[in-house]
């Protein structure tokens, strides 16, 4: 997931913000040397390999990696070109559809790896047979999608190949959320002949970041940058690669990420002056005019992402609740989102409705299915057999009502993991918190710095399944590829569906989303899980309000789908 889990999930959380040791010590004036360089706030990225695995799906190893290895397409949604493709930045032209929409025949375009080697078919080939061998270590995977869904790949020539599907997708669909995970790779300089044993080498080589910067294998690469050095869980150094083939080439020589332990730490940073690139936690936005007279300009990032609360189907205790409906949307119904993203968030949110998001710029968060309501929420839960008690515990005092396999006496009493280092996520819960235990449902809040990694999917007898809610969206729970889906996300079985959410209605309409050219396909798609409640839908936070030197150039537009282009930005 782009959970920043991309999140992530997945992710989902993830992002810019980030959880490491020594922050803000001897940070150093980027714009003041030399203006060839520029200071980054950015969590410590922990995967470089350009093939993710589970538990790496953060938002960051995604830029990381693609500063070092391009992807064969790159995205845009300013519906400038077909299918979302960025011409421009895409290692390939657009592909060519035939045979009624099943084979999409792909050209590479001129490039080189940085040793000067020509990026080509082989490459492709050699991604190719690392992802099929390997598939279930891949973190993109899912049993019938890709590459299952591939009936044939072929290479025509040196800087030709095809892609034969098994059925006939919507093209949209399969441009944007398909070939958007093949990312060329060396092969001359990787291979070992056998893709198993190539693949295992090259996962254990991504699992010792310490060696990143000086490992051979990371040495030869295809993006703008290469990596000068790296600290684990500290400051990473981004080189400007001189021998980039790409029409972006980096205006700056270097870029220094620069982790921190949290909101607080970052913002003194940021307000000394000693980071070009940061980020004004919401808390801190009335200090936003402070920056502005200090030499910073403000611009919210806003993202191609929903936000949510995630609910594990498949805990022994707990998941019989959240498999009833009428529960769902009681607990939805004490989620006071307009406010909290107002108050809490300083209207820097909006609330999340539903699985597809708002088009950047356009408004969001009108209409949800289940607005804010305790008196409606406590009505539901006592005609479904709860003993409600206001500041106190609410029980099942009629399992008859209450619903299948809840117990006489069982509680509404929850814990939620969430993230660590997040200001207004603490303060989010702590509303919540009050909210939901006016009518007797007690939360207990558990800060971790990473939420993804102790809420995996599981099955009922895991040791690892006694997570009852996951929250990973302080910067957004989901940012999503051009198509916004729900492949990835609430499919059963889906790699990133962590809560176990499975519903044969939702499949079919997720199938349809994936094989229709109708528009109305994902409409049905969004309004379906919008009632049925997979997730208990969050405000959703611009990814971050971003403040960056105003003599810094090329920051605007910020990707809503959560990149960034280093090789964009210069200074006046």
């Amino acid at each position: 997931m782009r959970t920043r889990i991309v999140c992530g999930v997945v992710a989902v959380g993830l992002g810019l913000t980030a959880c490491s040791a020594g922050a803000g010590s001897s940070t150093p004036q980027g714009g003041a040397q030399g203006k060839d360089t520029a200071t980054v706030a950015f969590r410590t990225p922990n995967w470089i390999l350009p093939i993710s695995a589970p538990g790496f799906t953060q938002g960051e190893n995604d830029i990381f990696s693609t500063a070092l290895y391009r992807k064969l397409y790159a995205y845009k949604l300013d519906g400038s070109n077909a299918d979302n493709v960025d011409t421009e930045r895409s290692l390939a032209e657009p592909p060519a559809v035939s045979d009624g929409g099943k084979t999409l025949t792909i050209t590479l375009k001129d490039n080189t790896w940085s040793d000067g080697k020509p990026i080509t078919t082989k490459d492709i080939q050699f991604w190719w047979d690392l992802v099929t061998t390997n598939k279930e270590q891949w973190a993109s995977y899912r049993p019938g999608g890709f590459p299952d869904n591939i009936s044939d790949f072929k290479v025509k020539d040196d800087k030709t190949f095809s892609l034969t599907t098994k059925e006939e997708y919507n093209t949209a669909w399969f441009v944007d959320n398909q070939l958007n995970r093949i990312v060329p790779l060396p092969q001359h300089a990787w291979d070992k002949g056998d893709p198993k044993k190539t693949f295992e080498e090259l996962t254990a080589a991504s699992k010792d970041p310490k060696t990143y910067a000086t490992n051979p294998l990371w040495k030869t690469n295809s993006g703008p940058w290469k990596l000068e050095s790296y600290v684990p869980s500290g400051e990473v150094v981004l080189a400007k690669q001189d021998t980039y083939t790409g029409t972006d080439k980096p205006k700056l020589n270097k870029i220094v990420l620069r982790p921190f332990t949290g909101d607080d730490a970052e913002f003194n940073v940021l307000r000394a002056g000693q980071i070009d690139y940061g980020y004004i936690p919401p808390a801190n936005l009335s200090q936003k005019s402070y920056l502005e007279s200090k030499g910073y300009k403000v611009a919210p990032w806003y993202g191609w992402s929903i936000t949510y609360l995630q609910l594990n189907f498949n805990n022994p205790k707990t998941g019989v609740l959240f498999k009833q409906p009428y529960l769902r949307q009681a607990l939805q119904m004490l989620i006071d989102q307009p406010t909290i993203s107002k108050v809490i968030w300083s209207d820097m949110a909006a609330p999340t409705c539903g699985p597809v998001p708002a088009k950047p710029g356009s408004p969001s968060g009108e209409g949800c299915v289940y607005p804010f309501d305790p008196a409606k929420a406590q009505q539901l839960l006592q005609e479904h057999g709860w003993k409600v008690t206001p500041d106190g515990q609410t029980t099942c005092e009629d399992p008859a009502l209450c619903g299948d396999g809840i117990a006489k006496g069982a509680p509404l009493d929850f814990t939620v993991t969430s993230q660590s280092g997040f200001a207004a996520t603490t303060k989010m819960f702590a509303e919540i918190k009050s909210t939901m235990a006016k009518v007797g449902v007690q939360l207990t809040i558990k800060e971790v710095p990473d939420s993804v990694a102790v809420t995996p999917a599981c099955k009922p007898d895991d040791a690892k399944c006694d997570w009852d809610m996951s929250f990973f969206g302080s910067q957004g729970s989901w940012y999503y590829p051009a198509f916004a889906s729900g492949e990835r996300l609430f499919q059963t079985d889906a790699p990133v569906n962590l809560g176990s959410y499975s519903n044969p209605e939702a499949d079919k309409l997720i199938e349809a989303a994936q094989f229709s050219g109708d528009a109305s396909a994902l409409q049905a798609y969004n309004d379906f899980l919008a009632k049925d409640l997979p997730v208990l839908w969050m405000p959703n936070p611009v990814y971050q309000v971003s403040a960056y030197k105003t003599d810094l150039q090329g920051i605007e537009p910020q990707d809503p789908m959560n990149g960034m282009y280093f090789q964009d930005w210069s200074w006046k």
